[in-house]
């Protein structure tokens, strides 16, 4: 039967809303909560026992809010507990993995880049994909320490980020990369940034779509999909300062937008 309960995403921070975007641009009817960790962001340097705990302790509230899936809108938090979260929950689960496979097609040169957190590419998960096109292509991968960072901060500094950037692709492109796989949800809120560094001969790819496609996969497999014809609700949570994530989150989603605390929402209802 058709579902109107809430598809729930969740990430460290702001860049999950790279995913919501591609979710509501698919699926434009269906109820949406969006849940920023950002207390505890960046998820990039922590432990993976830590980031596990965490996807507990949000999908915990998701699951309070009834709803009828979730998409672990962050690759570093994917790495570390998707599996658990499988295993404990019964509703479908769409998690984050590094374009690998798609870059490997696309790429002309036989060099593919990709730019991640430390806590994805050091995962067993990233390096059993990376294992399955090592053979084929050069996989250039580099820890962009920082840079989620440097997102995050209310106060964009555009200089540092283009500093950034143009040190953690100087590599891919001296060997010749021409694909670049962006391998955190917070690198696509910079993506125009990014594709101005490394040149138009260098195709850019994320993969906000593809999840957005596979939830609606799912939705439909399961029928689960909403039948109302109305646009769907979103409403955004934070762990974090909620006058601060309101003025961060507004501004990757391009308009502003009322934030509440998890915690204090959880008590009035």
């Amino acid at each position: 039967m058709p579902s109107n309960k809430p598809i729930g995403v969740i990430d460290s921070g702001a860049g999950g809303l790279s995913v919501l975007k591609k979710i509501q641009e698919l699926m434009p009817n269906e109820e949406l909560l969006y849940l920023a960790d950002s207390y505890f962001a960046p998820y990039g340097p922590r432990s993976k026992r830590v980031i596990k705990n965490r996807c507990f302790e949000n999908m915990g509230f998701i699951e309070l809010q009834h709803s009828k899936a979730l998409v672990l809108a962050c690759n570093t938090a994917t790495a570390a507990g998707v599996e658990a979260l499988r295993e404990e929950y019964d509703i479908p689960i769409i998690g984050m993995e590094p374009a690998i496979k798609p870059a490997a097609d696309l790429t002309r040169t036989g060099v593919v880049g990709v730019l991640a957190t430390e806590g994805t590419l050091d995962s067993e998960k990233f390096m059993d994909l990376e294992s399955l096109y090592k053979d084929k292509v050069e996989i250039i991968t580099k820890a962009c320490h920082g840079l989620v960072d440097e997102i995050e901060k209310l106060k964009i500094d555009q200089g540092e980020i283009v500093k950034l950037v143009t040190e953690y692709t100087e590599d891919f492109l001296k060997r010749g990369g021409d694909t670049l796989v962006l391998g955190c949800t917070h690198y696509a809120l910079i993506v125009d940034i990014i594709a101005e560094i490394v040149g138009p001969e260098v195709v850019v790819v994320d993969t906000g779509m593809a999840v957005a496609k596979e939830l609606k996969r799912r939705l439909q497999s399961e029928g689960l999909e909403t039948d109302s014809k109305q646009k769907g609700r979103i409403s955004f949570f934070t762990s974090g300062n909620t006058e601060d994530q309101q003025v961060l989150l507004s501004r990757y989603w391009g308009e502003k937008v009322p934030v509440l605390h998890y915690l204090n929402f959880l008590l009035t209802i």
